[in-house]
């Protein structure tokens, strides 16, 4: 099968996508703006974003197990316009916030840094077959968005759902 225009179109701008976020994240540890505004709110709101994410990727699982493909059309456009949101906040939180370090001795150091680096690995594994398993589905590429979508969707899950967990781990470090 031969990719349309509009197929070839929205991969490339999926590559695009992630050679940016890619970039923006390699650049956001080491690069603070002071915008004059304190940002550090942001981290709460990453946390509520996500776990959104979380319950419609959930939804949007219900709806195409129901054969109810526009719902899950819908929850899935909902999910993606979350994570896109997620995104754009997270790159500027970082780039105009400090750090806060894990604060925490002992077993729960470890299971800390567990879910943290699984999380971010995860993720930046993940954004382009996200992109691409989006993609598949909205050019009616059916049979290969499911092929996709049965692995990258429990990846995408882990990672709504460890983004709060960090944060709700971190959160005693905040202000120390």
């Amino acid at each position: 099968m031969t990719l349309t225009k509009d197929t070839k179109k929205l991969n490339l701008a999926a590559y695009i996508i992630t050679g940016l976020v890619f970039i923006s994240v390699g650049l956001m540890r080491r690069i603070k703006i002071d915008v004059g505004v304190d940002l550090s709110f942001l981290a709460g709101v990453h946390a509520l974003i996500n776990a959104c994410v979380a319950l419609v990727l959930i939804v949007a699982l219900y709806y195409i197990k129901q054969k109810q493909i526009e719902k899950h059309e819908r929850m899935m456009f909902i999910a993606l316009g979350l994570s896109v949101l997620f995104l754009i906040s997270y790159v500027a939180y970082h780039f105009t916030t400090p750090e806060t370090s894990f604060c925490k001795e002992g077993a729960i150091r470890t299971v800390y840094y567990f879910f943290l680096i699984t999380h971010i690995v995860l993720a930046g594994i993940s954004l382009p077959f996200i992109l691409f398993t989006f993609i598949r589905g909205y050019t009616r590429q059916v049979s290969k968005h499911k092929k996709m979508a049965k692995w990258v969707y429990p990846i995408w899950l882990y990672v709504a759902i460890t983004g709060p967990v960090v944060y709700l781990m971190l959160y005693p470090c905040y202000g120390q």
